[in-house]
């Protein structure tokens, strides 16, 4: 357990340390070698489309744990107790979606501030 915290940091060490270097080369004017096979676009549109990505999966996933919970209901047949867990399984997909929404609208209406464009 232990040695899966220890790694865990680690791996969020670098994720850092790479951030950082990413935004203190671009705050400097530093050219990053562009002959490497990497993306040809600046560090914050490729976190952009990193994090859009990341949200259509977790909305994907949560849309897919809602219709396994709807099957999950219709084979309960009657059975009370499987058919609390559907519904507990149901409401927890659904407060999924509404995050995975919420975290799209909030990065949007963020990068829209950040860029001047204002709310309205």
């Amino acid at each position: 357990m232990k040695r899966i915290k220890i790694t865990s940091q680690l791996f969020l060490s670098a994720v850092f340390a790479i951030a950082f270097f990413g935004f203190s080369a671009a705050a400097q004017g530093l050219k990053l070698p562009t002959d490497v096979g990497l993306p040809n676009a600046s560090f914050p549109a490729i976190i952009e489309g990193l994090v859009r990505w990341l949200l259509l999966i977790f909305g994907f996933l949560a849309i897919i744990s809602f219709l396994i919970s709807g099957i999950m209901y219709l084979m309960a047949a009657g059975d009370e107790k499987s058919q609390e867990k559907a519904k507990r399984q149901m409401q927890y997909s659904i407060m999924g979606v509404i995050v995975g929404l919420v975290g799209l609208v909030v990065i949007m209406a963020v990068d829209r501030l950040l860029r001047g464009g204002g709310l309205g």
